[in-house]
């Protein structure tokens, strides 16, 4: 591995970060798809390799673009997500996009707002939705958060490919146990935001999830309502916010071959969304969150931009960098697990997400 690559998704397009393997000097290419509001972008190695970008437009609307030769040429796929004509839901933006299993490299998915999920079996070129998710008994008491009803976070059981969790925002997680046909709300022992009369397994805002890479019934949320941790495949959820200067946030993010590290980026309340008194902090768990530290040698103390969902990501490095950006446009990098940050030398329009690959 000698190039780390960073892929940042804007408001304003796309803009590809590149470093060496020390990670402290930067190239920054872009924007490409420049005019388009960029809502994730993942590289797919499984096949050769193609970049998948989910993106959006005020006029043209929510599509996917794919590139063959790293950015440099970009083809909308033409047969993206979309709701049936006689559909009672709109497809209002593609919110991510992630690789399925290495046992089946032609299958992708993509989480939508209105919340829905989709699969492709051929690469991306054609696209299905599944439907069990669409058609659940809760869906007519479906309430959206703030940034709309997305179904954002997709995680796929390493061991089991027929098992698939999602989160949505602000309904909570679902499980699927047979790839997707049926689903089951997976929200005990969360704290519920939107009572519902009717189903009391819906009403829980989750933000982001990430899941244990050597155990896959290990799953950690960061939710609207605290940081939470299921230790049986979402069956049950626990608070794990000891060390923490707060309950909200958004992003969650976990170590590559440490299972038991994880990091997050606290916020201040869901009225402000901004770090605490500017002092922007990332906090780290060496033990499965039983305690939290903080980590912000590098990092500004007068910063009040909020960190989105998507905006965190780790390398698989040794040791891992860290990569997080802000709605300021800044983009901050640690080559040490967090211990030292420094800014990445550029000032981008507002980023919705990040990921990394090293080649």
């Amino acid at each position: 591995m000698n190039s780390l690559y960073l892929f940042a998704g804007t408001e304003k397009g796309l803009f590809i970060l590149k470093s060496n393997s020390e990670r402290n000097n930067w190239s920054v290419e872009g924007p490409l798809l420049k005019g388009w509001k960029v809502f994730d972008c993942q590289l797919d190695r499984r096949n050769d390799p193609i970049l998948y970008a989910a993106v959006g437009h005020f006029i043209y609307g929510p599509c996917i673009h794919i590139s063959r030769d790293f950015g440099r040429t970009w083809s909308q796929i033409e047969n993206g997500p979309q709701y049936g004509e006689n559909s009672q839901f709109k497809l209002n933006s593609i919110w991510t996009i992630v690789p399925g299993p290495e046992k089946y490299p032609n299958r992708l998915y993509a989480g939508v707002d209105e919340a829905g999920l989709f699969v492709s079996e051929d690469k991306g070129y054609s696209w299905q939705e599944l439907t069990g998710l669409s058609a659940h008994e809760t869906r007519s008491e479906w309430m959206p958060g703030a940034g709309g009803l997305c179904c954002h976070s997709v995680l796929i059981d390493s061991e089991n490919p027929k098992r698939i969790w999602i989160g949505i925002s602000s309904v909570g997680v679902f499980r699927s146990d047979d790839g997707g046909s049926t689903w089951t709300p997976k929200n005990a022992g969360i704290e519920q935001i939107i009572p519902n009369e009717h189903y009391k397994e819906i009403g829980f805002c989750v933000h982001s999830m990430t899941a244990d890479p050597q155990n896959p019934n290990k799953l950690y949320q960061q939710n609207h309502r605290g940081v939470y941790k299921s230790s049986n495949g979402g069956d049950s959820w626990v608070r794990i916010e000891n060390g923490l200067p707060g309950s909200f946030g958004f992003p969650i993010g976990i170590h590559p071959y440490k299972p038991e590290t994880l990091f997050t980026i606290p916020l201040e309340s869901d009225e402000y969304r901004m770090p605490p008194n500017g002092d922007l902090k990332v906090y780290k768990t060496d033990n499965s969150g039983d305690s939290w530290r903080p980590l912000s040698e590098g990092l500004p103390t007068k910063c009040f931009a909020s960190v989105m969902r998507q905006a965190l990501a780790i390398d698989n490095f040794d040791p891992c960098g860290l990569y997080f950006g802000t709605t300021g446009g800044q983009i901050f990098a640690s080559n040490n697990e967090g211990a030292t940050w420094n800014q990445i030398p550029c000032q981008l329009p507002r980023i919705n997400s990040l990921s990394v690959v090293s080649l």
